[in-house]
Parts: structure tokens; sequence; C-alpha cells
């Protein structure tokens, strides 16, 4: 496909990038009028481990931004932005040293130390872990410290900016406050020179250009000036203030977040900025509905996730469905990883407006590569499932040779490192739940049968001819039903409730290990 084919189907495209990007085409349909990079910003608020709905808003930015590149083929820049001048409120669930934490509540998140002992401040941590997320994925991102925006002075002409228009911000944000909440509310937040914790107090501006407030603390009255880190903004006022100081395009959230983005949008549009274009998304739940909170700790984090599926998994899931609420747990993991391999081997078959609504388009920022997978995750994690907790990769590859005929780590990279994901999600959540039953009733004659069907095989069946002596006991079996059936054979077989295609698994397992189990299954 062309430049100008690949740009002439974008503009077609139904893919929700697509539909983001026509947002940023419709606001600057000939790019910005100071011919500057079109500017993607997401926001990080380090006040707990990243997880994966952190993680979420920059990857989906990036599909965003990749779209609108190929759509409209001018510059773009991405600003990942972490809040982490912000005051800690509370000390998360998930991380050591809980009561050296609660010591710093109130002070910015930079000049807290690091629970884990390993870098300059709690927020450095949590950053460095961030980043390192976001460079495996090998994104294109500029990271930028709020702490160092205002302490270095880049936001001082904005800050000034808001003291101009105290007055103006304040009627915006008074309104939405309850009457006790509108006695000490203050769209700036100075740091206490006593205590260093960011302080909700009510301030009265002296000097806008020199950028001096006056403040109460700790029963005296304070002059200070608010550069040089020594204030900064409540965050729906540091929102919009940012908006209008960096110029931002484009920056999504979260549903929770509506109010806040409309209200930020109106203190940008009063510091002379506009709101930017966004996604609205749902929220990621936990196993229990629950949305999920860096504070609590009751989400994945990345790097739970990427020990049981490859970087691809994850990104295909969080490419699907953005504006739907979505469950996110570890269980989740096996579909992922089979549906964007079933995908990615759609792809070479498709025509253009196919492939653009394709997700692994957008995970791979184009055609993915074009290897295939020659057994599913699933049938993997069946295999290493009925294997045991001893199963080794070497064994795993054995068993792959009576399925795919050049099966070998070489000319199956891809399938090599599933393997070990499998054998990691199989040791850790299938095997401690397998228990195989007893067969009872006409189960028992039916896997009789069976038995004495696999030891007729030639040697050379095929995992099709293997499938359809089972579909026929199943039908003649004196089942009620054929899904009894195959229930049947993932409970005394497998020891699970579900299973793979059986004919596939046989020839996979190999024919004479299968009858092995059969015998172990009638034998109870």
């Amino acid at each position: 496909m062309t430049a100008s084919e690949l740009r002439s189907a974008t503009l077609e495209s139904k893919a929700w990038p697509y539909e983001e990007a026509r947002k940023l085409l419709k606001r600057y349909p000939d790019g910005k009028p100071d011919g500057s990079p079109m500017l993607f910003e997401t926001g990080y608020g380090p006040s707990g481990l990243p997880h994966i709905g952190t993680f979420n808003e920059v990857l989906r930015t990036t599909m965003v931004r990749h779209a609108y590149e190929e759509m409209a083929g001018r510059p773009t820049r991405l600003i990942a932005f972490s809040d982490d001048m912000d005051g800690l409120r509370k000390v998360p669930d998930n991380v050591p040293n809980g009561a050296m934490l609660a010591e710093y509540l109130g002070k910015p998140l930079t000049r807290i130390p690091d629970p884990f002992g390993c870098h300059d401040s709690f927020a450095a941590h949590n950053n460095a872990m961030l980043r390192q997320f976001l460079d495996r994925y090998g994104f294109e991102y500029e990271f930028v410290s709020s702490t160092d925006y205002y302490t270095g002075g880049k936001f001082d002409d904005a800050l000034r900016n808001v003291l101009r228009n105290y007055d103006a911000i304040m009627s915006v944000m008074l309104p939405t406050l309850r009457a006790e909440r509108q006695a000490t509310y203050s769209p700036v937040l100075p740091v206490s020179p006593t205590s260093g914790i960011v302080l909700q107090v009510p301030v009265e501006v002296i000097d806008v250009e020199a950028g001096t407030i006056r403040f109460v603390d700790e029963g005296k009255t304070v002059e200070q000036s608010i550069f040089g880190g020594q204030a900064k903004l409540q965050w729906k006022p540091d929102w919009g203030m940012r908006w209008a100081a960096l110029g931002v395009d484009y920056e999504m959230h979260g549903k929770d977040l509506i109010d806040s983005a409309i209200l930020g949008g109106k203190i940008a549009q009063i510091l002379g900025g506009r709101k930017p274009e966004g996604l609205i998304y749902e929220m990621f739940l936990d196993e229990k509905g629950e949305k999920i909170s860096k504070s609590k700790g009751n989400g994945l984090s990345i790097d739970e996730w990427l020990t049981y599926g490859p970087d691809e998994s994850l990104a295909f899931y969080i490419y699907r469905e953005p504006k739907k609420a979505k469950s996110l747990h570890l269980g989740l993991i096996p579909r992922a990883v089979d549906d964007y391999w079933q995908f990615r081997g759609n792809y070479a078959g498709q025509d253009a407006k196919e492939r653009l609504g394709n997700p692994v388009h957008h995970i791979h920022n184009g055609p993915p590569p074009a290897d295939a997978l020659p057994v599913t995750f699933g049938l993997l994690l069946n295999l290493v499932g009925v294997m045991g907790s001893g199963a080794t990769k070497d064994q795993v590859w054995g068993y792959l040779g009576n399925y795919v005929a050049d099966a070998s780590p070489g000319n199956y990279p891809a399938l090599d490192q599933l393997i070990d994901y499998a054998l990691a999600y199989a040791r850790d959540f299938v095997a401690p739940t397998l228990v195989r039953r007893a067969p009872e009733g006409v189960e028992i004659a039916a896997l009789q049968r069976l038995d004495a069907d696999l030891a007729a095989l030639p040697a050379d069946a095929r995992a099709e001819d293997i499938q359809n002596i089972v579909y026929e006991i199943g039908k003649t079996g004196g089942f009620a039903e054929l899904r009894d059936w195959f229930k049947a054979l993932y409970e005394t077989l497998l020891g699970s409730s579900q299973g793979p295609r059986m004919g596939s698994f046989i020839a996979l397992y190999g024919v004479e290990n299968t009858r092995k189990l059969i015998a172990e299954a009638l034998a109870k």
C-alpha cells in the first residue's frame, strides 16, 4: 500500500484511533497555524505504583498519535507528564515502609524518601517504573516532571497568568465546592516553609509580577513567592494551566474525570488556551468489579501481566473497546494471547480497509511480523497442565514434534517465547486448580470406545481424523447433548471444566499418552 493509498483508506476507517485522529484534522485542517507538531499528552500521578490503567493512557494515546500521522502526514510530539509535586494524601497499601511514608503525608512526592530504598524519592521510584515499561514498548515520548517545571521556572509565566486571572479562576471553581471548602479554597497551594507540606489554605495575591502571595501557616502570616517550587496549583487548575502553557492538542481521560476536564477546559480558556481533544474512556475494574486504584493496589501491575503473557497480548487487550468498562485480572491473559494471534493471522489476507480496522495494525504501527503460530496458547496450557508441575521446555518441544513437522525454537521463535509464558501460567494458575474426576454413567463406555478407536488409528493420523472420532462418539454415545461429552473429556482427562479442541490436543499430546490418561480415568 502506497502512502497516498494508506492516507485515503485512513480517512474512511471506522477504527477508533482514526475516529479520534479526525478530531484533530477538524481542529486544524491545515496543521497548527505556527507549524509546530501536534502535541499529545498523558498524565500520571506517581502517588502509588503504576498499574495497567496508567500504562493504558500512553498506549492508547500513542495509537491515536500514529493514526494522525498516517492521516495527516504531519509531525507530532507526546509528553508523558508526571504530577510528582502533588502532596501525598494517603499511604498506598502495596508498598513497604508504610509507617515511614505516613510521616511525610502532605509533602510533595519528590520530597519523600523512597520506601523501596533505591531512588532519590518515592516519586522518582514510581516514575522510573513507568518509564521502564514505556521504554520496553518502544514508545516515543518526552518525560516531563511537574517538579522540574515548577522549580526550574518553566511554569513561571503561566503562574503569573494564573495570578492575573485569580478571581476568574475562583469564579469557575467555587460553585463546584461545598460551603466549608469554599472558605479555604485557593487554586494556588503554597508549600509551607516550616513543615514542607503542600498547604490547603486561603491565599491573598500581593504582587502578580513578582509572584508573591500571603497566607497563614501554623498561626503565622507568611509572604512567599510561588516560583521555584514554593507553590503548585490545585490539580484541576493545574490541568487547565498545563493545557494552556504547553499548548496541548490531545489528552484522553477516564469517565470519572469528565467534570474535572470541563473545569480544566474553562480555566485553560481563561488563561488564553484551549481545551484539547480527547477520548473519554471507561474504567478498568478488578475481579470484584471495583475500580482499580494505585493506593489500594487492587489492579494488575504491568509486570504481573508480562510475567504470564507477551507484550502484544497486553496491548491487544487495552486496544479493544475503550469506551466499555472491562475487568482486569490474570485470568484474561490466555484469551488475549490467542485473540491477538488470530487477528495477526488474519491480517495478510485482508484488504486495506480491513487491515486498518485490525487491532494488530495499531499495536505494531503498521503491518505485523509475518510469522505464524502453529498451536494456540490455550492448547499449550492444556498440554503443560497435563504434563504436570515438573514439565520442562524441552519436553514441551518434544510433544510439539508430534503435531508440527518442523517444530523447533529456531523455526518458531514466537512459539518458543510462548512456551515460557505457558509454563509460568500453568505452574501458578492452572496446576493448582486441576482435579480429574472419575467418569460415570455413559461416560465410561464412551471413554472405552475412544480408547479402542485411538488404538486402531494409523501412525500418521491427523488431528482432524481424531476430531472426527471424538465427535462421532459424542453423537452416538448416549449423551443428552454433544457438549456433555466434551465436558466429560475435559473433567476426566484434563481436570478442568473447559478445554481445547480434543483432536488437536490428542495429536499434540500423542495417542499413546492420551490412552494412558484414559486408562487412569477408567481406573478410578
